[in-house]
């Protein structure tokens, strides 16, 4: 099992605060309402005692429906890794960390040029996954150029599934790859019902700011809630564009779109295990565009984190993000004060942690090795810091006694590498031995511990029979096994 660290020590809202913000999503929901693009969903919600009008296709979700949906939904959902020790407990405060986006530029390992991402980019982000730490799951976060849309989803899935045992999450393209994702899955746990049983895959479908439920993604969420498998359901309201630029008013309208969607799983399939969700952030007023690094955009995430704890409901939330173009200073700061918060507020699933750089749209291996580093420092953080007899090393204190050292005493030799970080990536030599080291920063040594886990790191295989059997049975997968 993943040790995840308990956040909630920053809070936004007091209670009053807390009940305004639910008060709202009544009202937008049962007042103004959603629409719902997909005839399937709609039908759904009709049946299910919605208020329905078919000529605006406006669905409105009284408080009652709404209520009953939250207390159905698990407060707790598993996502298993193909190995059990990396299986994520979603639930209240704990905390994990992760890739995620889905991103379809990468800067080239070998010259450090933007280029698409292709199939080897799925594979190869996912091996070192498998082996950095503090990164507890593997949300698919490049899009591979090389394949036709219609086989996208299944060599994504495919490849992240063979080289890593870490949770597995994705967002789909297509109907058809959707469900060849899941026989792919099915096939690796041995059927149907072994993957319900340990499903290490997990879903995204999305919300439309605002109040919309777009068909496609509404259908891909009723096929995956049916088949009881875990779903997110976030929402990517834009403050200043698509909600309105206050930050209360961009939480409360997401919290809106993921509840209605939360809502729609459990009218499908009553327990499925689905996340509520956001990955909303500002318009920048001087562009126009989108921005990823943006403090607000951890603002947002928070106060949600917040009230996914006051509905008992676990979150996908995002955090770790960067606006720069390269491994700068800019990249450095943004991706650690936004991980930094959002540890501390207790969301449970926060994905594009790592890795991503140019507003979410270019992926680099060597900041994946430098964010696995930040999201120690957070972790260490919130594991915070033990008070007990032998922590306060009284007795040890006595021994050494007055202007004595402590460097050769047993209790630092059992404690040091509990107590403290020792960092992988950072330098804390002095500059003679920086010097004789090559005098490298930090991008480099970062490449160079990813160039080391991609020539050796092999993720513990799938059976080589069934492996054979899936790229038979789907000739559309492209790219040599390892």
């Amino acid at each position: 099992m993943y040790a995840a660290y308990a956040g909630r020590q920053l809070r936004l809202f007091n209670d009053s605060e807390v009940n305004a913000i639910h008060e709202g999503v009544v009202r937008l929901l049962e007042e103004v309402g959603m629409k719902v693009k997909s005839k399937q969903a709609f039908e759904i919600f009709e049946k299910g005692g919605a208020i329905v009008d078919p000529a605006t296709e406006i669905v409105k979700i009284p408080r009652a429906m709404l209520e009953k949906a939250i207390k159905t939904a698990p407060s707790k959902v598993t996502i298993y890794g193909r190995n059990e020790k990396h299986d994520a407990v979603l639930e209240k405060d704990r905390v994990h960390f992760g890739t995620g986006g889905t991103v379809c530029y990468a800067l080239d390992f070998e010259t450090g040029e933007r280029r698409p991402t292709i199939t080897h980019d799925v594979r190869d982000l996912a091996r070192l996954v498998d082996t950095l730490d503090n990164i507890a799951f593997y949300v698919i976060h490049t899009y591979p150029a090389d394949v036709r849309e219609d086989d996208v989803d299944v060599n994504r899935f495919y490849w992240a599934i063979t080289n890593t045992t870490k949770p597995i999450m994705g967002g789909m393209y297509t109907m058809k790859g959707l469900r060849e994702a899941i026989k792919v899955s099915e096939m690796v746990a041995g059927g149907a019902d072994k993957l319900r049983e340990r499903p290490f895959v997990s879903f995204i479908t999305l919300m439309v700011s605002p109040l919309v439920m777009d068909w496609l993604y509404t259908d891909f969420l009723i096929e995956v809630a049916s088949k009881g498998l875990p779903l997110a359901v976030p929402s990517e309201p834009l403050a200043g564009a698509t909600s309105p630029v206050t930050l209360a008013s961009t939480i409360t309208i997401n919290l809106a779109e993921s509840l209605a969607g939360l809502t729609l799983t459990q009218l499908v399939n009553p327990g499925t295990p689905a996340l509520i969700g956001t990955t909303s952030s500002i318009m920048d007023m001087n562009t126009g565009t989108y921005v990823a690094g943006a403090i607000e955009s951890s603002l947002i995430n928070i106060g949600i984190a917040q009230m996914a704890q006051y509905y008992d409901l676990p979150l996908y939330a995002t955090g770790g993000q960067s606006d720069a173009k390269l491994n700068d200073c800019q990249a450095g700061y943004e991706s650690a004060s936004q991980a930094m918060v959002l540890g501390l507020s207790g969301a449970n699933w926060i994905h594009d942690a790592a890795g991503l750089l140019e507003c979410c749209t270019t992926i680099s291996y060597e900041k994946t090795v430098i964010d696995n580093e930040i999201l120690g420092n957070v972790l260490r953080v919130l594991r915070g810091v033990e008070v007990n007899e032998d922590s306060l090393a009284i007795d040890a204190i006595k021994e050494v006694g007055p202007a004595g050292n402590f460097l050769a005493h047993e209790h630092t030799a059992s404690h040091f590498r509990s107590e403290f970080l020792i960092p992988k990536v950072s330098d804390r030599w002095n500059r003679i031995t920086w010097n004789e080291k090559g005098s490298l920063d930090t991008h480099a040594r970062a490449h160079k511990i990813a160039e080391k886990i991609l020539r050796e790191h092999r993720a513990e295989p799938i059976d080589r029979q069934i492996q054979a059997e899936i790229r038979r049975m789907f000739p559309a997968i492209k790219g040599q096994d390892l």
